[in-house]
């Protein structure tokens, strides 16, 4: 069974989000997500400086399998994305809740963060998939 850390929040489009405490928050997919897609071979991620919706698509992660796009939990604007993904994609397959994470964004609506999932009822969802 995939790890759910029970310190974020996760979409039920398989991405997870954590409050860094200081009004922005980091997100990436989850050790689940980079399960089923297999070897990472290429990460788009969004530029410096976009403005996302929640749900809105904003990335891309690209596997030996497929390409599937990466949805933002919540609404903010991107204040940082891991440059080491560009030669690494390989780091969300082996640390998909660390080193892998995508980018971080500034909080806009506090309370979008309200309605994802809990890492309970993530762990729950991805149960019923498994």
């Amino acid at each position: 069974m995939s790890q759910v850390p029970s310190d974020r929040v996760y979409n039920d489009s398989h991405e997870w989000l954590m409050d860094n405490g200081d009004g922005t928050a980091t997100v990436g997919i989850s050790d689940h997500a980079q399960d089923a897609l297999g070897d990472l071979v290429f990460v788009e991620p969004p530029k410096i400086g976009d403005a996302l919706s929640a749900k809105e698509a904003c990335a891309v992660v690209e596997s030996v399998k497929a390409a599937s796009d990466i949805y933002s939990p919540i609404s903010g604007e991107v204040v940082e994305v891991n440059e080491e993904l560009g030669d690494s994609p390989e780091l969300i397959n082996g640390d998909a809740y660390g080193a892998g994470w995508i980018f971080r964004l500034t909080i806009s609506e506090p309370s979008e963060i309200e309605e994802l999932l809990t890492a309970e009822a993530y762990g729950e969802l991805i149960a019923e998939e498994e």
